[in-house]
């Protein structure tokens, strides 16, 4: 996990790559196939956060119950994806 340091930092980073982006107009002179990749990310993110929101306000019927089946994680060395975006979350 990011220490608060480090999430400062990159908060800032992303400010400044922000505008640097909307003043040199970076994107735009980006090939084509990046452009679309990069739309094709932000649009996968927003989808997946949406998700998040519907079963915060709605969980399905089987976890309402409390019968939802714990999935058996394997063991690995590093977070787990879900973690990795709890972490990276700032709502």
């Amino acid at each position: 996990m990011a220490t608060t340091k480090q999430v400062q930092a990159a908060m800032r980073n992303v400010k400044k790559a922000r505008a640097g982006a909307q003043k040199k107009r970076s994107i735009a002179n980006l090939p084509a196939k990046t452009r679309t990749a990069l739309g094709k990310q932000g649009a996968a993110v927003c989808q997946a956060e949406a998700h998040r929101r519907t079963l915060a306000q709605d969980p399905p019927r089987a976890l309402r119950r409390g019968q939802a089946p714990q999935p058996a994680r394997p063991l690995e060395d590093g977070p787990s994806r879900a973690e990795l975006a709890r972490a990276l979350r700032h709502d």
